[in-house]
């Protein structure tokens, strides 16, 4: 009886997790953020602990596996909303390699070993640093890696400068440029930071996405 019982919840939680995954639209392990790896760790658990005990009235491990779907489901409507939110719980992409010279800074920030970057970048078979104009450790652990064109010239690589209505200061330190210097040439095109859901800077020019162009 036990058995049956086991083999019952066994089944049982395997369609209910995969229920669960598809309410909350994950499709693989790498796209897990923080938060979405935390819900699959204490779903894992509870639904190990019921198997174990099978004694234990199995609303007691259905009621909270709900419970976080719909927590995870809450969190994730507000990082929609909210770019703070988001980059306090999934982080933000740090700029690893730039034109061709490592950010050492950030990889001991991100605590990212040479050993790490390496065994990316081989795995992509690069075999020189120099070869990488550009390389950004993602928040879910990837590397995203942008080589040099075949004549080694570099590229104009699109810089956001404002992302869901919020103006990306490192970036413009980084080209040398300010918020002042952003909002003037808003203002010239008849916009506000707060109308613009994303404008990158590529080759000394402004391209932007207007919240009202959004579908």
């Amino acid at each position: 009886m036990e058995l049956l019982t086991i083999i019952f919840r066994t089944a049982l939680f395997y369609f209910l997790i995969v229920l669960a995954y598809r309410i909350m639209g994950k499709r693989e392990i790498a796209q897990l953020g923080i938060i979405d790896l935390i819900v699959s760790i204490l779903i894992a658990e509870l639904v190990a602990i019921s198997i174990e005990n099978v004694k234990d009235p199995i609303i007691y491990t259905i009621f909270p596996i709900c419970l976080l779907v719909i927590l995870e489901l809450v969190l994730a409507f507000v990082a929609i909303k909210s770019r703070k939110f988001r980059n306090i719980f999934d982080g933000k992409p740090s700029l690893i390699i730039c034109n061709g010279k490592i950010n050492y800074k950030e990889m001991v920030k991100q605590r990212y070993s040479m050993d790490d970057l390496l065994l990316e970048l081989r795995q992509r078979e690069i075999k020189s640093i120099e070869n990488v104009e550009y390389a950004f450790l993602e928040p879910n652990g990837k590397l995203s890696v942008f080589k040099y064109n075949i004549l080694g010239l570099k590229s104009n690589y699109p810089m956001p400068l404002i992302v869901d209505g919020q103006i990306q200061k490192k970036v413009l330190d980084y080209i040398h440029k300010n918020s002042s210097w952003l909002k003037l040439n808003l203002e010239k095109k008849h916009l506000r930071v707060e109308d613009i859901f994303y404008c990158f800077y590529k080759g000394s020019k402004l391209y932007i996405i207007k919240r009202s162009d959004l579908l």
